[in-house]
């Protein structure tokens, strides 16, 4: 039987909200050359081989208070060291920190014709001088030896996706706001056993999106991010089918929300929950999180690592084919997590032996 979506009648609502919540600003912050060359170029002294000193440096070298944006609490940083770049993170995690704990984590980022770095990581806690503290539901004051910064998580606890965005198979897990900016809903549908990332647009999307050379206007990609969204026919909603390969190669801000899930705004076990719906064998390993006792996490990546627009053109034609049940066709948007996700892949709904 086919699952419509539901009334869309809060849509309008949210719409208006979100128009009433955007910010107006200025011009936006020039970056110039010159800044980067200087950045590059300047001879400076850093231990970089001493991970405390290393993190000493990144929290000196902040404001006494600072915004984490990423639904996974990663605030990231980068430098220039003599000529070599280095990024990393703190991650106010969210198992972690109720133990006063917090990761930090540092590497040499290289080129992609480089084997990657080993990275520093490390959980500091009292043992090291470092002290973490709840001061806000959601903000948490980290210091180590002189200094202390505010740590404010990002609050999207009020957020929820309009009734038009899902079916009635479909359960929302949380919101995501990943680190390229853009917003997403988690949701599974429980009939099909398939994960979905509906775009966020009760707020303008941090990106323009256009429609794609394939799809007939149903496929667009974002001229920012390379994110891909399939316009869903039977529901109000954008669905992410893909993101751009080189991206994901490079482990950079634009490589999908995989790795940015809802940890602050999940409810109970529902996403663990979720996960053994679709791998079973998992029960007794991953916590309400989704994360291994190492400290891995199982990758909910349901979209291709697509090199041309082309390569999306496999989610259309699914979408659109008579031989898909009208029951699949929320199918139609998801890779096997298990699976491959290059331009090769199927979407399920396609997939011979499949549920």
């Amino acid at each position: 039987m086919l699952r419509l979506c539901l009334p869309i009648a809060a849509l309008g609502l949210a719409l208006l909200a979100a128009a009433a919540a955007a910010q107006a600003g200025g011009p936006p912050p020039l970056k110039t050359n010159e800044a980067y060359v200087d950045g590059v170029m300047r001879k400076s002294t850093l231990a970089i081989d001493d991970p405390m000193a290393v993190f000493a440096y990144v929290l000196d070298s902040l404001p006494d208070r600072v915004k984490v944006y990423p639904t996974e609490n990663h605030y990231y940083f980068s430098f220039d060291l003599n000529g070599i770049r280095y990024a990393g993170n703190i991650k106010i995690d969210a198992q972690l920190r109720t133990e006063g704990k917090v990761e930090f984590s540092y590497y040499e980022d290289r080129g992609p014709w480089l084997p990657d770095a080993k990275a520093t990581a490390l959980a500091l806690d009292a043992a090291r001088g470092v002290s973490v503290e709840q001061v806000d539901p959601l903000a948490y004051r980290i210091s180590y030896r002189n200094k202390s910064v505010v740590f404010a998580l990002n609050d999207l606890a009020q957020v929820k996706p309009p009734a038009a965005a899902l079916t009635a198979d479909d359960r929302f897990i949380g919101p995501i706001f990943d680190d390229s900016a853009v917003r997403f809903f988690l949701v599974f549908n429980s009939r099909l056993k398939v994960f979905h990332y509906i775009l966020d647009e009760t707020v303008t999307p941090a990106d323009v999106f256009v429609p794609a050379p394939v799809g007939h206007g149903r496929i667009l990609i974002g001229k920012r991010t390379g994110f891909a969204v399939y316009r869903d026919q039977q529901c109000e909603r954008k669905i992410l089918i893909g993101a751009y390969a080189p991206n994901v190669a490079a482990n950079n801000y634009l490589d999908g929300p995989f790795d940015q899930m809802p940890d602050n705004f999940i409810v109970g076990d529902a996403y663990r929950d979720a996960i053994l719906a679709v791998e079973p064998d998992l029960k007794g390993q991953i916590n309400r999180y989704g994360s291994f006792p190492d400290g891995a996490r199982f990758a909910v990546e349901t979209y291709m690592e697509y090199r041309e627009p082309k390569d999306l053109e496999i989610f259309d034609r699914c979408a659109t084919s008579r031989r898909i049940p009208p029951g699949r066709h929320a199918a139609c948007f998801s890779l096997a997590l298990d699976g491959r996700h290059d331009p090769h892949s199927l979407p399920l709904a396609m997939r011979r032996g499949e549920r």
